[in-house]
């Protein structure tokens, strides 16, 4: 019985259509995304990428097909999942600190009357020292550069000590540094069995970051482990004539190739 749980996919996804105003934005989507895995999601803008994940989230109505996390709908599951949104769906001058931001995660566990205690301040700032910033946990968030404010909402999905972690672009607006610590970050946290799911626009970087790619355009192009799909042709269904901007990326994947 046992074997049969552990083998319970991180995430699991059927027939998804979601539509805004009658036009589809993402048709027929099929995924099944093995647990303590890091998936980037790749594809050009309008792909439906962002959509993918705030329909995971329930934030994105779909008209068709269904979601599973770790066998269960979201509302079962919703504590094992951490969510780290795009820098620009936040409004960064509501009034709030860096340690507020990041307690939101602990929340989940708490239950509606209790506040958070020292237990959970410890593990706030646990999490912002991994990322980097515990020595600003009492800055107004709103004061803070759009690399540190990302690195705030990691934070908070790190200190609800999530088995799912779903990330839409999260390397947005942080520098190169940054960037590397972040991965190395996402990598040791995928090495403890968690499983990661990250929205990401560099293609230069994809292969190097993620252990499997989903090249998404509407519908699922590609999905598998990295050496298997990150190559020249299916790049190509999945970008179209928008490649040839890449076309140093797709290059190199086609001399690969031969």
């Amino acid at each position: 019985m046992s074997e049969i749980i552990d083998n319970v996919p991180a995430l699991e996804i059927h027939d998804l259509i979601v539509s805004y105003q009658k036009k589809p934005v993402l048709y027929g989507v099929d995924l099944s995304i093995p647990e303590g895995s890091m998936v980037g999601i790749v594809g050009p803008n309008g792909a439906g990428k962002s959509t993918l994940i705030k329909t995971v989230m329930g934030l994105v109505p779909h008209a068709h097909g269904w979601v599973k996390i770790f066998g269960g709908d979201l509302k079962k599951s919703i504590r094992r999942v951490g969510y780290v949104p795009q820098r620009e769906s936040v409004d960064w001058d509501f009034p709030v600190s860096v340690m507020d931001v990041v307690l939101m995660g602990c929340y989940g566990g708490l239950g509606l009357t209790k506040r958070p205690g020292k237990k959970e301040k410890d593990k706030a700032m646990q999490a912002l020292e991994m990322v980097g910033l515990k020595s600003y946990w009492n800055r107004q968030i709103s004061n803070l550069s759009g690399g540190q404010q990302q690195r705030v909402f990691l934070a908070r999905a790190l200190a609800q000590e999530s088995d799912l972690y779903l990330m839409d672009e999260p390397f947005a607006g942080v520098d190169a540094a940054t960037e590397v610590a972040i991965v190395e970050l996402l990598g040791q946290i995928r090495d403890k069995g968690k499983t990661l799911i990250v929205v990401h626009h560099d293609l230069a970087t994809a292969r190097e970051y993620f252990d499997m790619i989903l090249l998404l355009n509407m519908r699922v192009v590609g999905f598998g482990k990295t050496e298997d799909v990150f190559n020249a042709e299916l790049l190509q269904k999945t970008y179209g004539g928008r490649l040839t901007a890449l076309s140093e990326i797709a290059d190199k994947l086609a001399r690969e190739d031969i």
